[in-house]
């Protein structure tokens, strides 16, 4: 997606601000964009374009920005703008070491869950796996990546706290900005299709120390995926 489609597609989102939108939930407007694989690292973001697209003043971006930028997704460099954050292979190291508390722990605290709170979410990470599939059929590898967010989103959300549900957040649409050093995006996402259907069955079948586990390695191979593309 190139930058003038880009700002041209956040127009759609601006029936959903009213004179009372923050800067928090531009904030969480452009954090979907970057989760989404809409915008990629280095990207230039123009005050002007994306403020006239939204509908929303310079001040309410620049809080945006500000908010986005302490969650390490943008970068401001001095006389150039603002950007989309390059990461380093130090910030995948630290993103999947967080992955870990967040979601092998989200697994392992659902067995605590009541049946329907543990049931209702078991049917969302059923979506997001099922939603992965049909993109697979369809060789939408870019959409196969956006519904692995969900997929890890909904394990996380397996703890059942807002923290926990917030902080994943924020840590996928980092994650979305290492993807981007995948060449090949079938390549990375395809086998991990599977990987979330023999989660899910693992979960729905009760057997949470084993799922856990599932997850963990998973994860490591991931992990050194991701380093290598980015050392190789």
């Amino acid at each position: 997606m190139t930058t003038s489609e880009w700002v041209a597609s956040l127009s759609a989102e601006r029936a959903s601000l009213t004179r009372a939108s923050t800067a928090g939930r531009v904030a969480e407007i452009l954090r979907a964009h970057i989760t989404e694989g809409r915008l990629l690292p280095g990207t230039r973001l123009s005050e002007e374009d994306i403020g006239s697209a939204l509908g929303v003043s310079r001040n309410t971006l620049r809080e945006a920005f500000r908010l986005l930028t302490h969650e390490r997704l943008l970068v401001h460099e001095f006389n150039r703008g603002v950007f989309v954050r390059r990461l380093s292979v130090a910030d995948v190291h630290d993103l999947y070491r967080f992955r870990r508390i967040l979601e092998v722990s989200a697994i392992r605290q659902a067995a605590r869950l009541d049946a329907a709170t543990r049931d209702a979410r078991l049917d969302l990470v059923r979506q997001a796996v099922e939603e992965g599939e049909h993109a697979g059929a369809e060789s939408r590898w870019v959409d196969v990546g956006t519904a692995n967010m969900h997929f890890h989103q909904t394990v996380a959300a397996l703890a059942d706290s807002p923290r926990v549900d917030e902080a994943m957040q924020h840590v996928l649409a980092e994650l979305r900005l290492v993807f981007h050093v995948m060449g090949a995006p079938q390549t990375f996402h395809e086998p991990y299709l599977a990987d979330n259907r023999r989660i899910l069955d693992l979960l729905v079948a009760g057997s949470w120390d084993a799922a856990a586990d599932a997850l963990d390695d998973y994860l490591g191979v991931a992990e050194a995926q991701l380093v290598e593309a980015y050392t190789g």
